[in-house]
């Protein structure tokens, strides 16, 4: 049995994300929810010493990083209205003035800062596009127009060229590098992988001959180092594992890299000889910020990431010619001790067709055992050996909980990944199903008490596991989930209907029967145990139609809303896709918590 603590203190722990080394490397700016509200703070590398920066003016929801400007002396952040994620562009200093710089009718991301010149995609226009912003003249230019958007744009050292990323082929899963002009032409692919497959631009070398990339042609994803005078590439690794480069070392000696295995992330630190250097660090997630430069401190050090199942998120210095580490921010636990949380297991299954499923089992120690069957979004992400809130809440309650990596999840490759094109709907499905009846079969499983729970394309399998697969579940939670397909594609942002629902699915038109053969709205009629339903109402990813086009269908159907009925139904006003708010996690949790005393017997 796990140990006791409440809702609330496990809700109120805070937690830090975004870190970012700044461009002298002595100080690292992270946002931080110690407050109750997510707040931009700046730490002293040397010192350890934390200053709030922010009181306010920065978002709640955090789904996008923040960028120092080339001086040091402000930040470049995103902030949406509500959790809407139709970010723009604001500027703060160091002394907590705010001010906004970009501001338009689409999300604008922001991708590259250098001379007073701002690199940022846009959708104001419908798909992403390139665009830069002069601070001198207060004026945006459009510097690209591609019909499937761009994505990561970065200048060159000498500010001369950039490079970014964006698809001209008919193949949705692919994805090419390009190399251009600082004003956006001359625009020169580099053709480095194969028609399908995604190749990724990571960094600049700092004289600017070379790129840092990532292709998963030959299935498992490896970094390359592209010599633009030579026009060749050199590819690393020896293709057992996914492994994603992420920066070249500032002295020119390689590059920082990271390996995906078994659920497990491990930093790497690679050579120009091709040898690969594990970092000393506990089997778990440990990892380098992605955005720019903020990884590296000077003198040898980066920052890192590390979590596991049972330690929360810590962020570490450590030396890459030691292999020592310094801890700058340490994980709070708060009145909660920590051996109350529960490590994970790493299993795998068979699935319907022969497929070796992997997947996270962690068990509550109650016997007989209640479940949670808990399904990632994505669907291109994977459930890691990360401390995961929900999951250790789930734990505390009694619940055991298995996290499924079905078909269409990162982290085994590009055929892995691929699997679901075509099929969205069809044989991951199969899979969380057949993980059910894999659980099922443990002898200190109580098979009569199993829920299925999960949020965005989660939510979505939570919906299809309910109305498809009913006789395996006793309720189910579904969170900002999708419901109606070709509803989902009128309503969504333009580059999800391209890089998602076209991706997937194909034309709406074209294949009508197939977008509402795997629509869940489709079988309501099916439900047989109780289903949450919650939905933020500024979802601009999954609209709230979705939610509510459900509920219209069950009440269509004659099923009882309420308490005491069919399903239960939330709308969550200050909400988009997700939330970082403290006081909202707590709301979301009690929802939850409630649902799961009501309709699931207690041991």
């Amino acid at each position: 049995m796990t140990g006791d603590f409440s809702l609330e203190s496990l809700a109120r722990l805070p937690e830090f994300s975004h870190p970012a080394a700044s461009p002298d490397g002595e100080r690292v700016a992270v946002y931080y929810d110690s407050t109750g509200r997510n707040e931009l703070h700046v730490i002293d590398v040397e010192t350890g010493e934390m200053r709030q920066v922010s009181d306010g003016e920065v978002p709640r929801n955090v789904s996008q990083p923040f960028g120092w400007a080339p001086d040091g002396e402000r930040i470049y952040y995103h902030l949406d209205d509500a959790g809407d994620e139709q970010h723009d562009i604001w500027e703060i200093d160091l002394d907590g003035n705010a001010a906004p710089v970009v501001e338009d009718s689409g999300q604008c991301i922001l991708t590259d800062i250098d001379d007073g010149k701002l690199l940022y995609v846009s959708s104001a226009d419908g798909q992403m596009n390139l665009y830069r912003y002069d601070r001198e003249t207060e004026a945006s230019e459009q510097l690209a127009e591609y019909e499937l958007g761009v994505f990561h744009a970065s200048y060159g050292p000498d500010g001369d060229r950039m490079v970014y990323m964006t698809n001209e082929s008919d193949d949705l899963t692919n994805m090419d590098v390009y190399v251009a002009d600082a004003d956006g032409s001359n625009p020169r692919n580099l053709e480095l992988g194969i028609d399908g497959s995604e190749t990724h631009f990571e960094d600049w070398s700092a004289d600017g001959t070379r790129l840092l990339v990532s292709d998963n042609a030959a299935d498992k994803t490896r970094s390359g180092v592209y010599d633009l005078e030579s026009e060749s590439v050199e590819w690393f690794g020896d293709g057992e594992y996914v492994e994603d480069g992420v920066a070249f070392l500032p002295d020119g000696s390689g590059f920082l890299a990271l390996r995906k295995r078994d659920a497990a992330v491990v930093p790497l630190v690679y050579d120009f000889e091709g040898t690969a250097t594990k970092l000393d660090l506990p089997t778990g997630v440990a990892s380098f910020p992605l955005y720019s430069d903020s990884a590296f401190l000077g003198d040898g050090r980066v920052l890192i990431e590390q979590t596991m199942p049972t330690q929360r998120p810590a962020l570490l210095v450590y030396d890459l010619e030691t292999g020592e580490t310094d801890t700058l921010l340490e994980p709070v636990y708060g009145d909660i001790d920590p051996e109350s949380f529960v490590d994970a297991e790493y299993i795998t299954f068979e699935s319907h067709d022969g497929t070796d499923i992997g997947g996270l089992l962690y068990d509550s120690g109650e016997r007989p055992s209640k479940a949670v069957v808990k399904v990632h979004g994505g669907p291109p992400v994977q459930d890691q050996r990360s401390f995961k809130r929900r999951t250790q809440f789930f734990l505390n309650r009694g619940y055991s909980v298995l996290e499924i990596n079905y078909r269409g999840s990162i982290g085994r490759g590009r055929e892995f990944k691929d699997s679901l094109i075509g099929d969205w709907g069809g044989a991951e499905q199969a899979d969380v199903a057949e993980g059910v009846r894999w659980l099922r079969d443990k002898d200190w499983i109580d098979e009569d008490e199993i829920v299925v729970y999960g949020g965005s394309y989660g939510g979505y399998s939570a919906y299809w596991q309910m109305v498809r697969y009913p006789e395996l579940y006793t309720a189910g939670i579904a969170w900002v989930g999708v419901t109606d397909l070709h509803d989902m594609y009128e309503n969504t942002m333009p580059h999800f209907q391209t890089g998602l629902m076209e991706k997937y699915m194909g034309d709406p038109d074209e294949n009508h029967d197939l977008y509402r053969e795997r629509s869940p709205v489709e079988y309501t009629e099916n439900l047989d145990s109780p289903l949450l339903m919650v939905h933020g109402v500024n979802d601009h990813r999954v609209p709230v139609s979705q939610a509510r086009l459900f509920r219209d269908a069950l009440d269509e159907d004659g099923f009882e809303e309420g308490e005491d009925g069919d399903f239960e139904y939330e709308e969550l006003g200050e909400e988009g896709h997700g939330t970082n708010d403290i006081e909202q996690k707590i709301r979301s949790m009690e929802l939850v918590a409630d649902f799961l005393d009501r309709r699931v017997a207690t041991n």
